[in-house]
């Protein structure tokens, strides 16, 4: 009796300690990466069992929070490859060879992931990092006007995870006439994807769809966004100077990451080339030769 009284104490008592570390994690994204406390006949068991109960935690607990809500930023009949296919296809054709254009196209139709409520509670499901799955969760609940999980009110519009970007349906609702989430993170898809994998010839010199310098990474995705939107809302040169001259009126970035000064120059190199976006590579290369060529 003693030893049966002994072991339910015990399981009452691992029982506690996991639900005070759900609630942790729902509250901050933290969990214990050795999931120490969760029973398990060995480690990979016991691992799993713990991601799959905080990741349980976490959508119930947006399905609680986004009861009686609905997505009012969305487009009507809003198709998201088409979409997607608007905004980075300049991009993508003034970055590579015609016939390297419908796989990276793919790639960044695939890599998109707008946060209705169905693509929240899927992404949720598969994000792999637990940490990831959390941020996924507020950005969507701040979409829909509801609490997020540790109480932030100034969240970004998007984030992205390995080959994924995940964009909250906020940004529908941006009035910045220079900003579109969506190409800056599709432009870090070319530095973080090797070609080899969306079937692309390759070589041991030549493994990324682009060869971005790591120090240059953040200044071309912000190049690429701004100059986008630049050939988006103009139909002349004359129009495009005009809006550059706006540009270069337009709050300073506050990212730590970049000069806000080095963007605003690759951005009206870019307007002043007959191929801006080759010049916004050149610019940001890792290849010393390509910089300095006239394009």
């Amino acid at each position: 009796m003693n030893r049966m009284i002994c072991r339910e104490m015990t399981k009452t008592t691992i029982n506690a300690k996991i639900e005070e570390e759900v609630s942790v994690f729902l509250a901050t994204g933290e969990s214990d990466p050795l999931a120490l406390s969760f029973p398990g006949r060995h480690t990979r068991e016991r691992l799993r069992g713990y991601e799959r109960h905080l990741r349980e935690a976490l959508i119930d607990e947006v399905r609680r929070r986004e009861r009686g809500r609905r997505p009012n930023h969305l487009p009507p009949d809003f198709d998201p490859v088409a979409w997607t296919k608007s905004r980075v296809e300049p991009m993508i054709a003034g970055l590579f060879r015609a016939a390297e254009r419908p796989a990276v196209l793919d790639l960044a139709n695939r890599s998109v992931v707008f946060l209705t409520r169905q693509a929240a509670h899927r992404s949720l499901g598969e994000a792999g990092f637990l940490d990831k799955a959390w941020m996924i969760a507020n950005i969507y609940l701040h979409s829909i006007g509801v609490p997020t999980l540790d109480g932030d009110r100034s969240l970004v519009v998007g984030m992205s995870v390995e080959k994924k970007c995940y964009v909250s349906l906020e940004y529908f609702a941006e009035k910045d006439p220079f900003a579109d989430y969506v190409v800056h993170e599709v432009a870090h898809l070319f530095h973080n994807c090797k070609r080899r994998t969306i079937g692309l010839p390759h070589s041991r010199s030549r493994q990324w769809l682009l060869d971005i310098a790591f120090a240059k990474r953040e200044p071309f995705a912000y190049a690429c966004e701004f100059y986008s939107r630049i050939l988006n809302q103009t139909k002349s040169p004359a129009q495009r100077s005009g809006m550059l001259a706006e540009f270069a009126d337009h709050p300073k970035l506050t990212d730590e990451r970049v000069e806000h000064e080095e963007v605003l120059d690759l951005v009206k190199e870019a307007v002043a080339a007959r191929n801006g976006w080759k010049r916004i590579l050149a610019a940001c290369s890792n290849d010393r030769s390509s910089r300095g060529h006239r394009v």
